[in-house]
């Protein structure tokens, strides 16, 4: 009875973390355009306020997920979500576009910190035979978030300001911190003693802001050059890591787990593929068809809606039936939901475009919890930390890269103007080009999701 109660509290307060994050990015979202607008953002730096979040949550998502292995997932945990809380609050008092994208960056570090561990100490709090249904519940919470923050940030974004969407976070994150602190008891460190890894933490850091900040100065020669630099890095940090005792990322997982590996690049593929789905429709929504906040966030909740609904199914489906297979077909799906987004333009029907986020509503809820599932399912429990860091930096450095080749494309199309009537034509083309180019690379992402083979649960 004392080890349920204990899954349960640490059911509810991933519930609560997994909530939170995601709520705060999908607000932030729909609120684009009025904060583009306050400070006469261009296109390239508005998309820097999601990126710059992105860019440092992916950072330090695998350094610190190693960290709570050696030294506690619970004080990491209750680190992140403080950290978190307190740049939340002052995101309130943001009076420029540096400050903002600064605050972002400290915000996307906190919440490496909450999503480095939430899986792994939800994971270590349950049975095996549990976990499936428990992961679609917490993935379900994660979508609830990403639901309400297009609904509540349109709505506060156009009655209260796009300041209101970060003050929303301080009460929740400080009820979430008191309740870890008094009611999630025990600590989980079961890789305690080993030793970090430094250099190969510096070196993936700058492998990661050379090629994003390379993408957003493209096409100049300094942004060609990043890029270039960034692939010479990862290569030494590659080659660093396939020596060390204890590594930042266990590479050897990669080569001698086939289900962890080619999980793991199926889901870099989805969430590259999929992420800036959201932003280029909340631009096109208020940009191109005149919507205000509010009516975007009500048409935008379509897609984690139906995601929040079926999660929780789609895991205990994955319980029962091989997840890899679950989630092929869910892959599939993205690729359908995306092909049909290439087709919008200033006089598309609506309903044509809730049919779409439909489709992938339905693709992500049948990818998102079982890929889960056979990644946590396919490692030891000593490696939950490293599977949950690096799955929820596949998560990240795939939408850090979604948004990457958004910026890309503004840069290249758009330029470093604000994005005004003048240029509706323009966002048009970029909009377009990225769903060609995402729906391709999904396409091509479901071959890995069924390599993988069948899933052997440990």
């Amino acid at each position: 009875m004392e080890n349920q109660a204990a899954a349960r509290t640490a059911l509810f307060i991933a519930i609560l973390a997994g909530f939170l994050t995601p709520f705060d990015l999908s607000g932030v979202n729909i609120a684009l355009p009025r904060i583009g607008a306050e400070f006469a953002m261009d296109a390239v730096a508005l998309s820097w306020v999601p990126t710059a979040y992105l860019l440092a949550s992916a950072i330090f998502l695998v350094p610190f997920g190693r960290i709570a292995d050696i030294y506690g997932r619970k004080k990491v945990f209750v680190s992140g979500l403080s950290i978190f809380t307190f740049s939340s609050l002052l995101m309130v008092f943001s009076i420029s576009p540096l400050m903002i994208i600064l605050l972002r960056i400290v915000q996307g570090m906190g919440s490496a910190l909450i999503f480095g561990t939430a899986v792994a100490i939800l994971t270590s709090s349950t049975p095996p035979q549990r976990r499936g249904r428990a992961l679609g519940i917490y993935t379900a919470s994660v979508y609830l978030g990403l639901t309400l923050g297009p609904f509540l940030g349109g709505f506060m974004t156009q009655h209260l300001g796009w300041r209101s969407i970060f003050l929303i976070n301080v009460p929740l994150g400080i009820f979430t911190v008191v309740l870890i602190l008094w009611k999630l008891k025990g600590e989980w460190a079961d890789a305690k003693g080993e030793g970090f890894d430094y250099i190969g933490t510096l070196l993936y850091a700058v492998t990661l802001v050379a090629f994003v900040y390379g993408l957003s100065e493209l096409p100049t020669v300094s942004g060609g050059s990043l890029i270039l630099a960034s692939f010479v890095i990862l290569g030494m940090f590659l080659w660093w890591e396939s020596g060390r005792k204890c590594p930042l990322i266990d590479l050897q997982l990669f080569r001698e787990n086939r289900v962890f590996a080619l999980s793991n690049l199926a889901a870099l593929i989805n969430y590259g593929a999929t992420f800036s789905v959201t932003f280029f429709l909340s631009l096109y929504l208020q940009y191109i068809r005149g919507f205000t906040p509010e009516q975007a966030g009500l048409i935008l909740v379509i897609q984690p809606l139906i995601m929040a609904v079926l999660s929780s199914p789609a895991g205990r489906l994955s319980d029962r039936v091989d997840p890899g297979r679950v989630a092929s077909v869910g892959m599939a799906l993205n690729a359908v939901g995306l092909f049909f987004l290439i087709f919008l333009d200033a006089a598309t029907p609506l309903p044509f475009l809730l049919v779409a986020l439909v489709i992938l509503g339905f693709g992500f809820a049948l990818f998102a919890s079982p890929n889960t599932n056979a990644i946590m399912g396919s490692v030891t429990p000593k490696c939950y930390g490293v599977a949950s860091g690096t799955m929820g930096t596949m998560r990240l450095v795939g939408q850090m890269l979604s948004m990457g080749i958004a910026i890309m494309i503004f840069a290249l199309v758009i330029g470093r103007v604000e994005i005004t009537p003048m240029y509706y034509q323009a966002f048009l083309t970029s909009m377009k080009f990225g769903f060609l180019l995402f729906t391709i690379i999904c396409f091509l992402g479901i071959y890995p999701s069924l390599a993988r083979g069948k899933v052997t649960r440990t």
